[in-house]
């Protein structure tokens, strides 16, 4: 009883920081699948009236995962809107780790990705 005693508090420490690294993970999986959607839907919608309207449309839908879809950040940047020309879409997004309500780490997720526009 008392090695677990002893044990428990760094077990439950380890057991906290993987859930919190579990969440990480797949706030920065949703974050890069939303940038590749993103870039996708900019390269093919080049001849609509707005095409970065709908590439951080469909950036901003492809993440809805996120705890707070305020707090994402797109940005779409194209060197023409020309057939050839390469569309990037770069997305962030703020993480903190926060283990028994103590913030260990904290940063920006990014993502960016390109493709040449149809």
């Amino acid at each position: 009883m008392v090695e677990f005693a002893l044990v428990m508090p760094v077990l439950f420490l380890v057991l906290f920081g993987i859930i919190q690294f579990g969440a990480l993970y797949n706030d920065y999986i949703t974050v890069t699948d939303a940038a590749r959607i993103g870039a996708r839907k900019a390269a093919v919608s080049r001849q609509t009236g707005n095409p970065v309207g709908l590439a951080t449309t469909a950036t901003k839908n492809a993440a809805s995962d996120l705890d707070d879809l305020t707090k994402l950040g797109v940005s779409v940047t194209a060197t023409a809107w020309v057939p050839g020309a390469d569309v990037t879409v770069q997305t962030s997004y703020p993480y903190s780790i926060n283990i028994l309500g103590m913030v260990v780490a904290s940063g920006t997720l990014k993502s960016s990705t390109t493709e040449r526009i149809e």
